[in-house]
């Protein structure tokens, strides 16, 4: 080996021990942080479907180690909030803050014994689909173009009988305080705290709250009320009030119908393929406010912004944003909106790279346990570059299955520098 490879190969176990140290210290538990390193080297190097028995074979595990991914996932009851909050200061201490921001994730799957699974209507797609349904909270690093999402929490949708089906719910073991809500309710849940939301509590929120979410209104006025600023892309018929002291009530598509009313903007963006083109974006000349009581933040009625992306060419309906963010120019508000789109493009990647589509289990902390690791995966190989730097341990010759899945972890444990 090289003298360059030994210096590589040095400053990639140190960022697995650094990692591994500060992602899993909330597992108290030696056996489970070992089952935790053998779970995250599984989703690293697994290529395909990321099962436990497909990842015990990927890293030549001895005989039971499947199992033993299985049970750290399903049975283990380590706390994965604990977690969640320990990789959002990992990445909090590799990156710069830009934005919070939420992404959909329908998870396929056939029968409906898997924890909160239903049918429902996929309108990426239009067809209805047996599915669990999760909503991903993001924290957005880097600026403009260099920006990247990070996952750092998960919440899991409960529809229909998951949400009063006593024996469903035990069998799934589904936290009593865990009911069906709204999407709105789950985005103001992450917006209240959480997995890393104190490290950066002054981080706008850049999210989508048009077609999934039920209550883009009272999304945005429980966002004020914990005095948070927002850039909310809205639906054409979301309701806005003009004027003082006797408020007229208009849709942000009429508003922007109105003569005199658009102040035009050219900002350049950059196709895929060619030199820069200018695109035109409106902003609405004077304040709106929310149509909604709890809009007000200490009785003091908040004042907004209303843009609008005009329709296209091509014939791509017009786009329109609600922000609080009075004091920044339209491209800087615009760029911080394009984070939600970063997220979802996280989330395929999230499916076709690091298995969060490929959950066996059927209860709920197995579930959360699952989507912890897969976030740890993602943030490991962005963090630190190629999933190669994290090496497979030894394998010992077995004495029994146990022992030997044991022995394994043991040796990943060593080998990662624990």
């Amino acid at each position: 080996m090289s003298s360059r490879e030994v210096r590589v190969a040095a400053g990639e176990r140190e960022h697995i021990h650094m990692f591994i140290d500060e992602v899993f210290k909330p597992l108290h538990r030696a056996e489970q942080r070992r089952w935790a390193r053998a779970y995250l080297w599984g989703l690293l190097h697994t290529p395909g479907k990321k099962t436990p028995r497909r990842m015990a074979q990927a890293g030549l595990m001895p005989a039971g180690a499947a199992h033993g991914l299985h049970q750290f996932i399903n049975s283990s009851p380590w706390n994965w909030e604990q977690v969640r909050c320990a990789l959002a200061g990992t990445i909090a201490a590799n990156r710069s803050a830009y934005a919070w921001t939420c992404a959909d994730l329908l998870i396929p799957k056939q029968g409906e014994h898997s924890v909160g699974v239903h049918r429902r209507l996929d309108q990426a797609t239009g067809r209805t689909v047996n599915c669990q349904r999760g909503l991903g909270l993001f924290l957005a690093t880097g600026t403009g173009t260099g920006t990247q999402c990070f996952p750092v929490d998960w919440n899991l949708l409960l529809d229909g009988a998951w949400d009063w089906d006593d024996l469903r719910r035990r069998r799934a073991r589904i936290p009593e305080a865990e009911t069906g809500r709204p999407v709105g309710a789950h985005v103001l849940d992450f917006a209240a705290g959480g997995a890393g939301r104190t490290l950066f509590p002054d981080a706008p929120w850049a999210l989508n709250l048009t077609r999934r979410c039920d209550d883009a209104s009272g999304v945005m006025a429980g966002l004020a009320r914990r005095g948070l600023d927002f850039v909310c892309e809205v639906d054409p018929g979301q309701i806005v009030l003009i004027g003082r002291p006797s408020p007229r009530v208009i849709t942000v598509g009429e508003l922007m119908e109105e003569p005199h009313a658009r102040q035009p903007h050219a900002l350049k963006r950059q196709p895929e393929h060619g030199g820069a083109r200018a695109t035109r974006v409106n902003v609405y000349g004077g304040p709106v406010r929310l149509a909604q009581r709890g809009a007000a933040k200490d009785g003091v009625s908040r004042n907004y912004h209303v843009l609008e992306q005009p329709s296209g060419d091509a014939g791509q309906p017009a786009r329109y944003w609600v922000t609080s963010l009075l004091n920044r120019g339209v491209e800087e508000v615009l760029t911080l909106a394009r984070s939600q789109a970063t997220a979802r493009a996280a989330v395929t990647a999230l499916g076709s790279e690091f298995g969060v589509l490929d959950f066996e289990g059927r209860s709920f902390p197995g579930w959360h346990h699952h989507m912890t690791m897969v976030s740890a995966a993602y943030a490991y190989q962005h963090l630190y570059g190629a999933p190669g730097a994290l090496p497979a341990p030894a394998v010992p010759l077995p004495v029994t299955h146990a022992e030997a899945a044991y022995r394994w972890a043991d040796a990943g444990a060593k080998g990662l520098g624990a």
